[in-house]
């Protein structure tokens, strides 16, 4: 199978890596970039943040949901899921039928120190960064490891060789 059989969708906690490695992956074979937070924002015209903080994260999710849906039903493309887009069965139930999981896992003191650089607001994560989650990993850890279908340890690893490591694994079957 060529690269265009399959999306490939990355997985993991916020700061693991998904919306980094996503684009090089894309770019190294040629295909579709997604980013779920993204598609988001721009179908409801506004930021993941604002959407949390007026509507809730129950109206995120549903969002979501319809972005991951418009995403698989889509031309062949990179993935880059949101953290808690496992938390709904219908999510993995789709991310299973439509793509290549990968899973990206690092360690949550790396996990703090890579979000506490990071200027990006995550909703979720305002305060007490690796208390909170210590928390998401006992929540979702279970689920993403349930529809991965290839797990990548990220820690002390670059995006580069993140990449790298998803192509020898996938190259073949993607």
């Amino acid at each position: 199978m060529s690269h265009n059989a399959a999306h490939v969708a990355l997985v993991g906690l916020s700061g693991s890596g998904k919306s980094t490695v996503a684009p090089l992956l894309a770019k190294k074979w040629g295909i579709g970039l997604i980013d779920i937070d993204d598609q988001v924002a721009t179908t409801q015209g506004r930021s993941v943040s604002e959407i949390f903080a007026e509507d809730g994260e129950d109206a995120f999710r549903d969002a979501e949901s319809q972005a991951l849906n418009s995403a698989l039903s889509g031309s062949p493309a990179v993935i880059a899921t949101g953290g808690g887009i496992v938390l709904r069965p219908q999510n993995r139930a789709a991310l299973s039928a439509g793509a290549n999981v990968v899973w990206l896992v690092a360690q949550i003191p790396q996990l703090a120190d890579r979000l506490s650089a990071s200027q990006e607001v995550r909703p979720l994560l305002s305060v007490g960064t690796a208390e909170r989650l210590g928390e998401m990993a006992e929540q979702r850890n279970s689920l993403y490891a349930e529809i991965a279908d290839l797990t990548v340890d990220v820690t002390d690893r670059s995006p580069s060789e993140v990449v790298e490591v998803i192509d020898r694994s996938l190259g073949t079957v993607a």
